[in-house]
């Protein structure tokens, strides 16, 4: 199959047919559903299992820039260490500056791990919402109620049957 610039929901009847190799009167034959399901596997969302919190907050530091940052405050906390040693006047004034990266990186965590929960609290309402079966033209038949998992590209769908 050629590759076309736009994707399939985008193009004309005509050229869905064409492309999916499908005839609109007869639907897709059932040996050409197993060839499909083979290349292209089974129409559902892949399940995934939640990380842990204590994963995200970690997958949080795994960035180039945030282990750059983390560097510097560490730097930043033993020149704070070595000048509040120094004297007694500098005392907790040395340290503002690797605290305030310090709390920077804490914040940056937090509104990623905040940030990545609602991405994955969106997926699983996309997989709430997927139609559990539908009417498709297979081999010259109307199918009333073939569960969506089983669909493939190629196959004849009347829409207003979804439910």
């Amino acid at each position: 199959m050629e590759e076309k610039p736009f994707p399939a929901w985008s193009w004309s009847v005509e050229q869905c047919l064409k492309e999916f190799n499908v005839k609109l009167d007869k639907g897709l034959s059932y040996y050409e559903v197993e060839k499909r399901r083979e290349r292209y596997g089974w129409n559902e969302l892949a399940k995934e299992k939640g990380k842990p919190l204590w994963r995200l907050v970690l997958e949080q530091f795994d960035d180039m820039l945030v282990k750059i940052l983390l560097v510097a405050a560490f730097i930043s906390f033993i020149l704070a260490y070595l000048h509040a040693g120094e004297s007694v006047e500098a005392g907790f004034e040395a340290y503002v500056e690797p605290l305030v990266i310090v709390l920077i990186l804490a914040l940056n965590a937090i509104v990623g791990v905040w940030q990545e929960t609602n991405a994955e609290k969106a997926l699983e309402a996309l997989k709430e919402m997927q139609c559990e079966s539908g009417k498709v033209l297979r081999d010259g038949y109307m199918m009333p109620d073939l569960p969506a998992r089983e669909l493939v590209p190629g196959d004849i769908v009347e829409t207003a049957g979804w439910r």
